[in-house]
């Protein structure tokens, strides 16, 4: 029998920033949300994720109305671009999940929905933040 030498499990330390505003960003977006996905309504906390649409990276701020919370994976494929929602607050897929996966059918019942929204229109998407991920982001 042969015994192999243990491997490291961690590499090197690595420093991190965070993002100020972070945390309470996610509570504010998950509160006016009524702890409810946007487009589906599941209302898991553990699968809910408060998704900027104007990214923070691309000066978007931590305001409620450049949030919307979604379920873990509808948010990474809004922020790849594979989803939106539209200034007038309706889901619209790209046709780019089934041509480059050969799938969605589970993504595609929601397109033309309207999204659920906060109670509070100042709470709501920002048409702007939405115009700039419709042409920024989104893979239509």
């Amino acid at each position: 029998m042969m015994i192999r030498e243990e491997t490291p499990l961690y590499g090197e330390p690595v420093l991190t920033y965070p993002r100020l505003g972070q945390g309470s960003f996610r509570v504010l977006v998950t509160d006016v949300y009524e702890r409810r996905c946007a487009v589906t309504s599941e209302r898991t906390l553990p699968a809910l994720e408060a998704a900027h649409i104007k990214p923070y990276a691309e000066s978007g701020l931590h305001r409620v109305n450049n949030g919307i919370l979604f379920r873990r994976d509808l948010h990474a494929l809004f922020d790849k671009g594979y989803i939106t929602i539209t200034p007038t607050m309706h889901v619209e897929v790209s046709s780019r999940i089934k041509t480059e996966f050969e799938n969605g059918k589970d993504y595609y019942r929601h397109h033309g929905n309207p999204i659920r929204l906060p109670a509070k229109p100042a709470d709501r998407p920002s048409p702007e933040f939405l115009e700039w991920h419709n042409n920024n982001v989104y893979r239509g």
